[in-house]
């Protein structure tokens, strides 16, 4: 009996790298205690809400009581809500967008699968640099889309292969999608970088434009910004929408404001966009129709009143520092992260999975990069205490020399 879709199961394989990891630890942590294992498999933010937090829920809960204080709201969001927005994107974007611009979500994945169902056509694609967030390609995928991942440059901080995205646009490619800070390389696009990716997406558009006339579908440039404030060291992440017309900008407040669990996200659609108002118009209405119905009310009204705090950066800054001692330390090649709370280390010898299975005996648990679109690597998240970073120091000297010797013997 086939209980479901060929599809779905394509998908369950390809993002059970991190549900197996997972599992892994609940098995670990009940074989040798919670205390005895160093997860690093999870980007799960732990460091608490901004202390406003409290204050605002206080308020929150005088109204929630009221008439409808905690009934449905515009698909699109609660209209307040999406007027604070329209002042913190237009001064982040430094582009002058309308409330009317804004679409709140179910998280920055409700924005990215509302969007996907608004423009994708069965064999339409998307294309990202890789490595990438595991979940792209469901979200395309669902909708018929395929999901074409281009490999970036590991020696040059993991830039885009700018000349292969290029290459790689057809008729039917509909979005270039890029994720900066990275999940799972912690790196950041410089300007220059944005720019020359906006320039494919102008070329195409006005390549486009020219032949087809009103009937071009446009090609957009899609940025998933989660981690836009995890920026380390005098770091910049560009604005995009400065660069085309034709800039989606997406987001959530999971990880700035440690909200995860309240799923709160946003889609920004660029205000010159041709036909931008039919866009926004059908994002809403599939956030509606795909069953989110809106973003959380609760959430909204936390994130909008919370527009001007973060969660301590500087702890997640020291966690990223100790890691990248631990590693140095290890003799662990790999690229500091200038933003989000992740590492991308290379596999000593270049088998991921064999550098996870040596971990493992450790008792450090990581995500072997093939589970994100690039074998060779492992990912670690920063989001655990730092103890658990410091504690893991000696582990990662044991499973390198295994695997040094392993190298060694199979000389």
């Amino acid at each position: 009996m086939q209980s479901v879709t060929n599809q779905i199961k394509q998908s369950m394989a390809g993002s059970s790298w991190i549900r197996k990891m997972f599992e892994k630890g609940i098995e670990l942590k009940r074989t040798y205690g919670a205390d005895a294992v160093c997860d690093f498999s999870l980007g799960n933010p732990d460091v608490p809400p901004p202390a406003k937090t409290k204050e605002v829920l206080e308020q929150i809960a005088v109204h929630a009581i009221e008439p409808l204080g905690l009934g449905y709201c515009p698909n699109a969001g609660i209209p307040a809500v999406r007027e604070a927005m329209a002042r913190y994107i237009t001064d982040q974007q430094k582009t002058a967008v309308a409330p009317g611009g804004i679409v709140m979500t179910v998280g920055a994945a409700g924005a990215l699968v509302s969007f996907f169902r608004a423009v994708i056509e069965p064999g339409d694609e998307v294309i990202c640099p890789a490595p990438y967030f595991v979940e792209y390609g469901s979200y395309c995928g669902h909708f018929g889309g395929v999901l074409k991942a281009i490999d970036s440059k590991p020696d040059e901080g993991f830039r885009p292969d700018f000349d292969a995205m290029a290459a790689a646009v057809t008729p039917r490619t509909r979005a270039l999608l890029v994720n900066s800070p990275n999940n799972p390389t912690g790196c950041i696009y410089a300007e220059e970088d944005m720019r020359r990716l906006a320039k494919i997406v102008n070329d195409v558009n006005a390549a486009r434009e020219a032949e087809f006339g009103d009937a071009a579908r446009p090609l957009y440039l899609l940025s998933d910004e989660p981690y836009r404030a995890f920026a380390y060291d005098g770091a910049v992440v560009p604005p995009v929408m400065p660069l085309t017309p034709y800039a989606v900008v997406l987001g959530s407040f999971s990880k700035t404001l440690s909200l995860a669990g309240e799923r709160v996200g946003y889609v920004a659609v660029h205000p010159e966009m041709p036909d931008g108002d039919t866009l926004v118009n059908a994002i809403t209405l599939t956030n509606r129709t795909l069953g989110f119905v809106n973003s959380p009310v609760i959430g909204q009204r936390l994130a909008a009143n919370l527009l001007d705090q973060t969660v301590d950066l500087e702890i997640y800054d020291r966690r990223r520092r100790l890691m990248a001692k631990v590693l140095q330390d290890a003799g662990v090649e790999f690229c500091m992260p200038k933003g989000a709370f992740y590492f991308f280390p290379k596999a000593p010898g270049g088998d991921d999975l064999a550098f996870v299975d040596a971990l493992q005996e450790e008792l450090i648990l990581a995500v072997p990069g093939r589970g994100f679109g690039m074998a060779g690597h492992v990912r670690l998240s920063c989001s655990v205490d730092e103890r658990i970073i410091e504690r893991s120091a000696e582990g990662f000297k044991r499973a390198v020399a295994k695997m040094t010797r392993a190298g060694g013997d199979a000389s």
